[in-house]
């Protein structure tokens, strides 16, 4: 007897439940019993009774009260369709967007958001059978009038931001640059010159280099005043 519980070309994590029956444990599986799990983050491939996991390295993937940063993709007619760095495209809904009443045949959606806008945003609801639906209504949301996006592997979020901020602290307080670190690997960096916003995109880019080493800090800190 063979049960499947995904399908072909599905988005799975560690510990998802694949298939149980006769099947073969392919890359990024394993059997536990009779059942086949997922060992990483990826796509759930079969051929020939062989269940595998084509696997994605440093992905995001959504958390509800996640912050981001993302850019508008796609108008709809009710709703924006977002990219936030993941295999899910974000949703943001007039609901989410404005605080004032929506009619369609009066308003247009492209006089709030457009194609290519950069907005802040909190993930509002997410699970895996459904797009993330995002919200910017809130302190410190909404759209990005200026500045300049970087990206990075997500994975690596937590090391700019340091231990208690300490690391996201000193490079703002160091370029002068006001920054807006997504979870999804987006960076917005805002500056009052654009030579201060090139700094802070290459400090971003080393942290994310060298952030498997010790000392990062000092040398961030000693990089920025030689830079300076």
């Amino acid at each position: 007897m063979v049960l499947l519980f995904v399908e072909s070309r599905q988005w799975v994590i560690p510990g998802d439940l694949l298939a149980k029956g006769e099947y073969a444990a392919g890359e990024n599986v394993y059997k536990d019993g009779e059942g086949f799990y997922a060992s990483k983050v990826g796509l759930v491939d079969f051929e020939n009774r062989v269940i595998q996991v084509i696997a994605v390295h440093g992905c995001y993937l959504p958390s509800v009260n996640d912050l981001v940063v993302g850019k508008v993709l796609k108008v709809g007619l009710s709703e924006w369709v977002v990219d936030i760095n993941s295999p899910y495209k974000g949703i943001l809904f007039v609901s989410g967007a404005s605080g004032r009443p929506f009619d369609s045949r009066r308003d247009e959606l492209r006089d709030i958001l457009d194609v290519g806008d950069v907005i802040i945003a909190k993930v509002l609801e997410f699970d895996r059978t459904l797009d993330p639906r995002l919200t910017i209504k809130g302190r410190g949301l909404g759209k990005a009038e200026s500045g300049y996006v970087v990206k990075m592997t997500p994975t690596k979020i937590p090391r700019l931001i340091g231990k208690k901020g300490s690391m996201i602290e000193l490079v703002k307080n160091r370029t002068g640059c006001q920054i807006t670190v997504g979870q999804n690997g987006y960076i917005l960096v805002i500056g009052k010159k654009v030579e201060d916003e090139v700094l802070a995109v290459e400090v971003i880019r080393m942290i994310e280099r060298d952030a498997h080493t010790s000392g990062l800090t000092n040398r961030v800190g000693e990089f920025i005043g030689k830079r300076k």
